[in-house]
């Protein structure tokens, strides 16, 4: 039997983290046993769904190395319509479903509990489908439902506590429990991956496979993703779009390295590993059951990590959309015939041991390309007090003095400034740093002026001064 999973998001908004992390289970499973990797739009919702919505979640895979043609698909559940309907009609003829008028307040004003679900009551009425009229699933009366799954074992469900469930409306449209099991059965889905926020539809699901006359795929239900408050991850609470970690410049490979750490964990005690070795141990049965916290911190610093880990050549490669901007990037402060490549390139290795996040790198460099650097107002009151007037003037005429404009010399000279005032250098060069950067936080000092270039230090030296 061929492995065959697959990945089924709705195209109805940004690529959330979750999704991500299940297409990424999914496709390790079919790489670990040499299977299918297949990707489901399921587009049924036609109020919600968006083209662009499907070339993001597209897109998104891209990014975290499950490129387009290496998978089946994409298909898309609105084209399995047909099938959809066949499959209700069938249940429907072989009693396997009927249809029911039943409205929420009647079930209640019957039952007496607005909590309890359907209480069965058209189940022997024999209607046929009409107006106002859904088909409701006929739940066995006894035994009992066992679902095999890889992370959590064999959950048992009593059929006669799951109710008789809708898998079609009245106007012939099925529920996405009827949709995605014909889904399945038609593209051969051995393995459904997934969270366990679906683990209860399971047995629902798992009873329809058998009514249909199939056998139920092997499941595997991974813990849901939490915020630090432990609630589950919310597209309107929390920061989950895949597209804003990757415009914010995360790289994929420290994405894809913290996304499978979530509920799991290699050999050794190590996190950051290469993804060959994600590849060849990641087990779903080696999944921990609790909750997996999110913690974008920890992540930032994976990435930060993964940064520092990258050549130079790749470091500059990484950060030219930053540098020129793009349709999702915006594009950087500075005018684009400003910018100097071999520039960039000499100040690039002090840049890459700082930064954590690509569009960092921003702040880090403009002062370089821009005709005066961006002034950040609360460096520049920090700095610019006291004797920074005195400073500045001494340090312009002695920068000046100079024969050799290196770090070293520049450095040497700076701190003669200082020792003239009986300050420390990091006293005396936070005037200077704001002045020619712009702010108290940056890029090696000396390193910076020396690239800079005598002309535009000075400039900006002797500007800062007749400010004060």
């Amino acid at each position: 039997m061929t492995v065959r999973v697959r990945f089924a998001p709705s195209p109805t908004g940004m690529f959330h983290v979750g999704s991500a992390r299940s297409a990424l289970q999914n496709w390790i499973y079919a790489h670990q046993h040499d299977g299918v990797f297949v990707l489901r739009i399921e587009d049924t919702d036609a109020a919600r769904n968006r083209p662009e919505w499907t070339e993001g979640i597209i897109s998104a895979l891209d990014w975290i190395g499950i490129e387009r043609g290496s998978y089946e698909g994409p298909y898309f559940q609105s084209s399995y319509a047909q099938d959809h309907t066949a499959a209700a009609t069938r249940l429907y003829g072989e009693g396997r479903a009927y249809y029911c008028d039943c409205t929420r307040d009647a079930v209640i004003a019957r039952t007496g509990n607005q909590h309890t679900g359907y209480d069965g009551f058209c189940r022997d009425r024999a209607l046929g489908p009409g107006e106002g009229r859904a088909l409701r699933f006929r739940t066995p009366d006894e035994g009992e439902t066992i679902v095999d799954d890889l992370v959590r074992g064999k959950p048992t469900f009593e059929n006669k506590l799951i109710e008789d469930f809708v898998i079609a409306r009245s106007d012939g449209s099925p529920l996405f429990l009827l949709a995605n099991v014909v889904d399945d059965m038609t593209m051969r889905i051995t393995h459904v991956i997934r969270a366990e926020e679906h683990l209860p539809n399971t047995p629902k699901q798992q009873l329809l496979w058998e009514a249909l006359g199939a056998t139920p795929p092997v499941w595997a239900h991974v813990p849901v993703i939490v915020n630090e408050k432990r609630q589950k991850l919310s597209k309107r609470r929390d920061k989950v779009a895949l597209e804003g970690y990757r415009d914010e410049g995360y790289l994929a490979a420290a994405m894809k390295n913290y996304l499978m750490l979530l509920g799991w964990a290699p050999s050794g005690d190590r996190e950051i590993v290469p993804w060959q070795v994600v590849l060849d141990e990641y087990r779903l049965e080696e999944v921990n059951h609790a909750p997996a916290f999110f913690d974008v911190k920890k992540l930032r610093a994976f990435n930060g990590d993964y940064i520092r880990a990258l050549a130079p050549e790749e470091f500059a490669a990484v950060c030219a959309p930053w540098l020129s901007g793009t349709e999702t990037i915006p594009a950087p402060p500075w005018r684009p015939e400003a910018f100097d490549v071999d520039t960039f390139t000499s100040v690039a290795p002090l840049a890459q041991t700082r930064i954590s996040l690509l569009s960092e790198i921003v702040d880090y460099v403009d002062f370089f390309f821009l005709d005066e650097p961006v002034r950040d107002e609360a460096s520049w009151v920090k700095a610019m007090k006291g004797d920074a007037a005195e400073i500045l003037d001494a340090t312009a005429d002695a920068f000046e003095a100079l024969d050799d404009w290196s770090a070293e010399p520049l450095k040497a000279a700076l701190e003669r400034v200082g020792l003239e005032r009986e300050l420390k250098l990091g006293k005396t060069q936070a005037p200077v740093r704001v002045a020619v950067t712009g702010r108290t936080v940056g890029l090696p000092l000396f390193e910076s002026l020396e690239v800079l270039g005598r002309e535009r230090t000075l400039r900006r030296l002797r500007a800062a001064r007749a400010a004060l």
